[in-house]
């Protein structure tokens, strides 16, 4: 491998916004995510609603898919 052109691998950490912290290693410092493995609906298998505005019902009244 050439010298001096991959970047430095380092530990970091990686910060959820549920509060979950996981240590791991890679070329970024201090990742930041807005959900994890331990807050997805998909691995916790809780569904929590998030309400949009009525996104689908303003596209369906736009476009006369009613």
């Amino acid at each position: 491998m050439k010298d001096k052109i991959h970047p430095k691998y380092q530990q970091t950490t990686i910060a959820c916004a549920c509060g979950n912290v996981i240590e791991t290693g890679s070329t970024r410092k201090d990742i930041k995510v807005e959900i994890c493995s331990k807050c997805h609906p998909y691995y916790t298998g809780v569904q929590r609603f998030v309400d949009a505005g009525g996104r689908v019902d303003r596209f369906k009244k736009k476009y006369g898919m009613q």
